[in-house]
């Protein structure tokens, strides 16, 4: 009797512990999914009824065999609630949270695979006690994955290098990459490979095992600024500082050229043929390089054309004697013509115009560089003998569009016959031709003709007046000439003294 009253104790004891294991357990694991975001799923309830059975079999005391099964099965689904903490604090948490590098699901897999195939040993080994057939399997899977290794040698090292891509994030999407001798924008990275794009809409997908033997060279890291560098060669007779100061104004008037920092020139080499210049220029997106090293290359020709630089051909064997550069004859034409027609200019005969075309040089502009700059320093005027330009003037901090130029226009004579600062900016709108006056010229001329500051001092006088806004009327005719009598006197004064006459 008393033997029956304890087996019935044991067993009400046992089925007391298998439900509050149960219980407790499935409690807990709601808890955690609620809480803490743990994705258990419906395994966990055959965990936690598989660990209440095993449990309530020690409390009852059952030594029998399938005591063990249960055991096995209960390691086996204890891989499940290590799975799914891994996926809750390993990839969600610090991965993709902390790291925020998202994580797939091969990855996941993978991990989860390796899991509980070390739960299936553990139960093997342990639980059943076969290590001589478990040797065996071993020893014939060792041989099978040594088969899979070599098949999925570079998919398994492309994604262990994607892992390391992502962890380290050594570049990210919109990213401009140099690899090898390729700039390429960085379109997608995945967990085998990293698409970029040339700016020719060209796609690399490059394997991540071999983008990660490489150095990167990361050119938007760790801000989008980056310097570039091109090379120019110039003729050996053309005065270093002259060239730099050349190539420094054709760069920075390069649409996209970053002024802070400013660019640097630099003298690179003595080569076989010509004396080589290093640009080094920054900008902000990569995407805009061939557009930039464009704008550069083309002010390079015609600010070359202006100082008369040469970009030397590659021969070494002959040097001949080259005749000056004169201006073309149509230019030649149409600067006659505009001359004889300026009123500047009419106090000058026929032969001193000639020989004033003949001194004067002809210039190019590109489209969009600017022939005369408003506040700067001038001894000089133009004459547009080709295309178009517009003028503007500094006003609040923007340039405000005032006027434009066409063929046969004459501008900056202000700064010739007086010396004054420019008083507007002038921008090429086409590629222009104009002939340039210099003070020297001018000089010989007036020296040659002295009755002309007499003629320059009333138009200049005229001018003044008329920008002034002082019309002549019989209300204002003495203020008019008090004015005129003033202001030719002035001129006639500061034409003396800007000519040293």
């Amino acid at each position: 009797m008393f033997t029956a009253l304890f087996q019935t104790q044991k067993t009400a004891v046992s089925v007391v512990v298998f439900i509050a294991t149960f219980f407790a357990v499935l409690a807990i694991g709601r808890w955690m999914k609620r809480r803490l975001g743990v994705r258990f799923g419906v395994l966990f309830q055959l965990f936690c009824l598989t660990l209440a059975l095993y449990t309530a079999a020690l409390v009852y005391g059952l030594n029998i065999n399938w005591r063990h099964h249960f055991g096995a099965a209960l390691i086996l689904l204890s891989a499940t609630v290590v799975v799914a903490l891994i996926d809750r604090y390993l990839w969600d948490f610090y991965f993709e949270k902390k790291r925020l590098t998202v994580i797939p699901r091969f990855p996941r897999q993978i991990g989860a695979l390796i899991i509980f195939f070390i739960a299936l040993l553990l139960v093997l080994s342990v639980g059943y006690h076969a290590g001589a057939g478990l040797s065996v399997l071993l020893s014939g899977s060792g041989i099978l994955a040594i088969v899979l290794g070599f098949a999925t040698q570079n998919l398994l090292g492309g994604i262990i290098a994607g892992m390391s891509l992502q962890m380290s994030k050594p570049y990210r999407v919109g990213d401009w990459l140099q690899v090898g001798e390729r700039f390429a924008e960085v379109m997608e990275i995945n967990w085998r490979s990293t698409r970029l794009r040339t700016n020719d809409a060209i796609y690399l997908d490059i394997p991540n095992n071999e983008i990660v033997r490489q150095t990167i060279i990361n050119l938007h890291y760790p801000q989008q600024l980056h310097a570039m560098r091109i090379s120019v060669g110039v003729e050996y007779g053309a005065a270093p500082n002259r060239v730099k100061d050349s190539l420094m104004r054709a760069t920075l008037q390069a649409e996209g050229v970053i002024h802070d920092p400013q660019p640097k020139i630099y003298l690179k080499e003595f080569g076989d043929f010509a004396v080589v210049y290093e640009i080094k220029f920054w900008m902000g997106n990569h995407a805009a390089f061939n557009d930039i090293t464009d704008a550069i290359r083309t002010n390079i020709w015609y600010e070359f054309k202006r100082q008369k630089l040469t970009i030397p051909f590659p021969i070494r064997t002959l040097e001949r004697q080259r005749k000056p550069i004169t201006p073309p004859h149509d230019e030649h034409d149409k600067a006659r013509f505009i001359l004889q027609n300026e009123p500047l200019f009419q106090c000058l005969s026929e032969e001193q115009i000639e020989s004033l075309i003949e001194q004067a040089n002809v210039v190019h502009f590109g489209r969009g560089e600017r022939v005369i700059e408003e506040g700067a320093d001038g001894q000089s005027m133009f004459i547009l003998v080709h295309g178009s330009a517009q003028v503007s003037v500094s006003k609040n901090g923007s340039l405000i569009r005032v006027g434009a130029l066409r063929e046969g226009d004459c501008f900056g004579e202000m700064s010739l016959l007086t010396g004054e600062k420019r008083t507007a900016t002038v921008r090429a709108e086409h590629d222009c031709a104009v002939l340039e006056i210099s003070k020297p010229v001018m000089a010989d001329l007036l020296r040659d003709s002295p009755d002309c500051l007499t003629s320059l001092s009333e138009l200049l006088a005229q001018r003044k007046l008329e920008t002034e806004g002082i019309v002549r009327d019989a209300a204002h005719s003495e203020e008019q000439a008090s004015k005129e009598r003033e202001y030719k006197a002035s001129f006639l004064k500061r034409l003396h003294a800007f000519f040293e006459l």
